[in-house]
């Protein structure tokens, strides 16, 4: 039987997984990767280490089953967008990636909004002004490292860096273009203006590809390094958080993916897309669909550090204590009696799109104790899942069925929360090998081994379906048009005393 191989490019490892298909993963294998941040809101890695770590875990993989090396049919990569990879004209790396997530380029977001019609940004691009734009990275590059501005030759994303190290093919795949705010929607194409707001020619990005599109062939130089049969296609792949929900099972229209990670994303699979400023717009792998999406900037690490201060005292000695401090806010009425917790610790992307809103615990009183601040801070997570869905139904978008992965949708206790708070039922995911799988089906696809787009998902094995207690409902409605209004009247102080 035919098999493929699927790598994610992660923030924080990178991640490989090797498919006998039809349907039984064979191994699954990572490598770590260093996030560089020398200031503040600044982030970076080493393209170079990407592609050491996917050489290093295609030798894990085919190791695993070496019989299979024959029968490999194609390879895809997933990765984060938009991280910005530059290479000058001989092809060396420029310099560390800067990555999605990096925040360092607000004074160029502010003169980038005062420069262009943002509405008319916004339907031509399928997304707002923010710092996930890349020009505005590129401006703040010009200004401050004018010296590599200068060399760039190349401009592309993380996993069109490994395909061009696998093939020598140079391909964008078209999430990348979209998200970085260089195509027009209207002919899902590059365009010279947009490419020019951030200062570039045209010609340095590559020519776009749709996901499942053969871009190459494993090169002989690529085949000795990673020990792939030489001539093995390659397709262009996809972003990280796409890969990841369509394996979910976020394939039909209004299938929607809630991720309790360390941040919170929340990806819907539509048929058509309505550009909004809230939210981000992506394709789906699936030709014809998209995939709007929100990024929360901070959950799980926002508990995390609840432990480490807050509650330090309260969970000493204990084993697990997340799950202590869960058990905790069980037994505290739905609302914490009072408490509310914007969780905007590290500013916020979607949908109220401001870095300068903050943290904010508010309601608090003496008889109050750690339990009701760590319900409040599940709830306020789901308070925020809720609106982001809220602006799903506001444009249209239908919300049918509610998917829950990673690491917190592991906890009984927020998982009821959000389930109460949203009034839907939630699917946990039990085993999902993440974006990698997603990617090895995309090559599946485009290698013409499968023609079956919810192969993927069956992949995946599903857990307890969590249904909603309709006593909970009323407190929960009054408790969102709290948290909501919390913040509104709190954005103008954030926005006079934050910091640029």
């Amino acid at each position: 039987m035919p098999a493929v191989i699927g790598i994610d490019i992660g923030t924080t490892s990178t991640i490989g997984i090797l498919i006998d298909l039809p349907g039984r993963i064979v191994s699954v294998t990572s490598r770590p990767v260093e996030l560089v941040s020398l200031h503040a809101g600044w982030a970076e890695e080493d393209p170079d280490q990407w592609w050491r770590n996917t050489c290093a875990i295609i030798g894990d993989l085919l190791a695993a089953e070496p019989a299979l090396a024959g029968s490999l049919v194609g390879i895809g990569v997933a990765g984060m967008v938009p991280a910005m990879v530059m290479l000058d004209a001989k092809g060396e790396v420029i310099r560390r990636s800067i990555q999605q997530s990096d925040g360092r380029a607000t004074a160029e977001v502010d003169a980038l909004m005062a420069g262009v019609d943002n509405a008319s940004f916004l339907r031509r691009t399928g997304n707002g002004v923010t710092q996930q734009i890349v020009a505005t990275k590129l401006r703040w590059l010009e200004k401050h490292e004018p010296e590599a501005f200068a060399r760039i030759a190349t401009l592309f994303g993380s996993y069109d860096f490994i395909n061009w190290k696998l093939t020598g093919e140079k391909r964008l795949e078209h999430n990348w273009a979209l998200e970085a705010g260089f195509v027009d929607l209207a002919d899902g194409r590059i365009a010279d203006d947009l490419v020019a707001l951030g200062g570039i020619a045209p010609g340095m990005l590559p020519p776009i590809a749709e996901s499942q599109a053969v871009i190459g062939h494993v090169s002989a130089q690529a085949a000795a390094e990673t020990g792939l049969p030489m001539g093995l296609p390659v397709v262009a792949g996809t972003a990280d958080h796409v890969a990841s929900a369509y394996a979910a099972g976020v394939i039909n229209s209004g299938d929607v993916l809630l991720k309790f990670g360390g941040a919170g994303d929340v990806l819907i699979a539509v048929d058509s897309a309505i550009p909004d400023r809230r939210i981000f717009l992506d394709r789906h792998v699936i030709p014809d669909r998209f995939m709007p999406n929100g990024c929360m900037a901070a959950t799980g690490s926002m508990l995390n550090w609840i432990v480490a201060g807050f509650a330090s005292g309260a969970v000493a000695g204990q084993d697990n204590p997340h799950a202590y401090l869960d058990s905790l806010a069980a037994e505290i009425a739905p609302g914490s009696d009072g408490v509310f917790l914007l969780p905007y610790v590290l500013g916020e992307k979607s949908p109220v799109q401001d870095p300068l809103a903050r943290g904010t615990i508010s309601g608090l009183s003496l008889n109050h104790t750690v339990a009701h601040l760590w319900r409040a801070a599940l709830e306020g997570v789901g308070y925020a899942f809720l609106h982001h869905l809220e602006v799903f139904r506001e444009l249209g978008y239908p919300v049918r069925r509610l998917l829950v992965s990673d690491g917190g949708s592991r906890s009984r206790v927020w998982m009821q929360i959000v389930a109460d708070i949203i009034q839907m039922p939630v699917q946990r995911l039990d085993g999902h090998p993440g974006s990698c799988l997603g990617s090895a089906w995309v090559a599946a696809i485009g290698a013409g081994a499968t023609e079956d787009w919810s192969g993927a998902s069956r992949l995946v094995s599903y857990g307890e379906v969590i249904t909603p207690n309709p006593a909970n409902a009323a407190v929960y409605a009054k408790g969102y048009t709290q948290f909501r209004d919390l913040y509104a009247r709190l954005a103008p102080w954030f926005a006079e005393n934050g910091e640029g």
